[in-house]
């Protein structure tokens, strides 16, 4: 498509570009006079002056000394100073109080975990030392019981016995309450009938045999004997100690005679218990 063929359409666009000039001249004349003179300010206005601080009513044309802000700045340092050091001061005097209340507290809290301690070993050594008392009275108890059991209440028995035991030097039964029925007497062993004489504790009265023998041959032959359960006797060894004219042929008879003792039978009795059998060898047996 073609444009400005003809004379008029020329003329138009002429005509077109004339004005838009003057439109656009008249607006950059328009627009200078708006302006103001001195230019319009934007921002914070800041009054003049040569310090931070001031004092009085009329605005000086020349700077001032500056003797009044240096003054100024001199007591502010020196304040300043002053709030530190007091600062600091109670900062610190608040530090030892603290600190003198820590280590009292601590010292009290000390004494006073040392204290439980030993009233809690005080407390434990009282709880053994009862123990320990309630154990021993409770196995003296628990011997005399047995005891009382295995020989029938002697203990506690308010009428005389018939019988006794011990080595013929009175009426009764010899030996501790809390000792053993079965342990041995020391010294002589309890004598029998004729010439014979036995010590056997807790094991009641033997049978015996008698056999003849050494003719003319007299004296003192005990012997020592092991007994079972079964009240027989295991083993003699005659001849000990309180024997007197021990010959081979003495010692040989009461050894026959020894082992022929029978006791009854006590299955609570050791297994092998010690005692002795004296044979007493006189022209009259």
């Amino acid at each position: 498509m073609k444009y400005l063929e003809t004379i008029h359409e020329r003329n138009s666009a002429k005509v077109t570009a004339l004005i838009v000039a003057i439109l656009l001249l008249l607006l950059f004349v328009v627009r200078g006079f708006a302006h103001t003179d001195p230019p319009e300010e934007y921002g914070v206005a800041v009054n003049f002056g040569n310090s931070p601080v001031g004092t009085g009513k009329v605005q000086p044309t020349k700077p001032i000394k500056s003797q009044p802000t240096e003054h100024v700045e001199k007591q502010e340092t020196q304040a300043e100073e002053t709030q530190v050091e007091e600062t600091s001061e109670a900062n610190t005097k608040a530090e030892d109080v603290m600190t003198n209340e820590s280590a009292e507290a601590i010292a009290i809290k000390k004494a006073k975990d040392t204290e439980a301690k030993a009233q809690a070993e005080a407390k434990r050594q009282e709880q053994l030392k009862k123990a320990e008392a309630e154990r021993k009275k409770k196995e003296e108890q628990d011997k005399k019981d047995k005891l009382d059991a295995l020989i029938g209440g002697v203990k506690n028995a308010d009428g005389p016995t018939q019988e006794g035991e011990g080595p013929g030097d009175g009426p009764g039964d010899k030996g501790d309450l809390d000792g053993s029925p079965y342990a041995p007497y020391k010294g002589t062993p309890g004598s029998g009938n004729g010439g014979m004489g036995y010590g056997l504790n807790g094991r009641g009265k033997p049978s015996f045999k008698v056999y003849d023998g050494c003719e003319n041959q007299y004296g003192l032959i005990v012997v020592d004997i092991v007994v079972n359960q079964n009240g027989k006797v295991i083993e003699a060894t005659p001849g000990v100690r309180g024997s007197n004219n021990a010959t081979t042929c003495l010692k040989s008879q009461a050894k026959k005679i020894a082992m022929s003792y029978k006791w009854p039978a006590n299955s609570k009795a050791p297994a092998r218990q010690y005692g002795k059998v004296s044979i007493n060898f006189t022209p009259s047996n």
